[in-house]
């Protein structure tokens, strides 16, 4: 059921491990050429990294996250403390090192396309499980509802989830692409939230609908995974639990596409269709007693349309948040959709994270 925002779950507490950095954003008029000199049309120095992101999401929606990364004692480290801070993120489990830099991200963003492309820098020197002491780790954990982990620092990250499972605390993992230790951080997982090439990339299955029911029989634990499409919004499969003997086996290709064919491309607000409980089979792939849902976009006109840099931080943040207030899965959906696109009317991950109070939310939280 859902609930008020001024009635949130007791425990609100999310706990986050991966990257936080800083982000050079320059949008230009076209993406250039190689020995192009082109001028910025716009300029932003903004906190970056998956995690730093999503969490500030969480913060801005009520929730009380908590940050497990690493940055360097220097000017740009200590303004990415700052930012957490100034949004109500918890940084005091963050490993500071006295040498060394912090991570930071290149973004151009491409007026004209509406695209943007990011050049990373990892911070120096990375983080080990050292720089995490087991009493802090204990804290960090105390009281949390979840826990959520980018895919990044992996071995902290790793240490982390297996406490996680110890204490019974629920993971989601963030599946942007293949990484080193992602294998091992997913087979604890409770919930995975994966960008649109991850599926069938970890799974090499030859369609989406196929790759979600490989990644639920590869993976016992996991409850619901979810496939971000951008604007062509989303795709969640969930498990069921109490499988119905009498449920009907239907081909999932087959299923998607008649889901698809129920959108209504007439309305400009996020829409979830879902089916009913049903045994899906993937050729190939094997069978899952499970619940197939497509999610909408939210309809930005081109002119509002700013910048996509964050986007799917965004969504894991209002999914987190929707797991906590205990959100059916429709509302969850139309909910992070609307949340993600609230961030694409800015330029950077965070400028546009809305705020619970935001109008744009005023629906969910009643």
């Amino acid at each position: 059921m859902s609930r008020d925002c001024d009635s949130l779950p007791e425990n609100t507490i999310v706990v986050g491990c991966g990257a936080a950095g800083v982000d050079f954003l320059a949008t230009v008029a076209t993406y250039p050429k190689p020995d192009d000199k082109i001028r910025s049309t716009s300029f932003k120095i903004q906190g970056g990294g998956n995690a730093g992101n999503a969490l500030t999401c969480t913060a801005r929606l009520g929730l009380k996250p908590r940050i497990i990364s690493k940055v360097a004692d220097d000017t740009q480290g200590r303004e990415i403390l700052h930012e957490l801070e100034v949004d109500g993120v918890d940084t005091s489990f963050m490993a500071v090192s006295k040498e060394g830099t912090s991570p930071f991200t290149y973004i151009i963003v491409d007026s004209q396309t509406k695209s943007r492309t990011c050049i990373h820098t990892p911070g120096f020197p990375p983080m080990k499980p050292d720089d995490l002491p087991e009493s802090n780790l204990l804290t960090a954990l105390n009281g949390a509802r979840i826990v959520y982990l980018d895919g990044r620092l992996h071995e902290t990250a790793l240490v982390v989830a297996h406490e996680a499972v110890k204490k019974n605390i629920p993971i989601l993992i963030d599946a942007e692409r293949l990484r080193e230790g992602l294998d091992d951080l997913i087979k604890l997982a409770d919930y995975v939230v994966c960008a649109a090439r991850f599926p069938q990339a970890w799974t090499e299955a030859s369609t989406v609908s196929k790759a979600l029911v490989c990644m639920l029989l590869r993976l016992p634990n996991i409850k619901f995974v979810i496939v971000t499409l951008g604007k062509d919004g989303c795709i969640m499969l969930e498990r069921c639990v109490n499988e119905d003997p009498s449920a009907e086996e239907v081909v999932v290709d087959k299923l998607l596409e008649s889901l698809e064919m129920r959108k209504n491309g007439s309305t400009h607000i996020p829409t979830c269709i879902s089916s009913p409980v049903t045994k899906l089979h993937a050729e190939g792939i094997g069978t899952v007693c499970s619940r197939l849902y497509i999610g909408t976009a939210k309809n930005i006109p081109p002119s509002e349309l700013i910048d996509t840099t964050g986007a799917g931080d965004a969504f894991i943040g209002a999914v987190l948040y929707a797991i906590c207030a205990n959100f059916e899965p429709e509302k969850m959906l139309c909910f992070a959709a609307t949340v993600a696109a609230s961030k694409c009317r800015a330029l950077g991950a965070r400028s546009g994270l809305p705020y619970r109070i935001d109008p744009c939310l005023a629906s969910f939280m009643q």
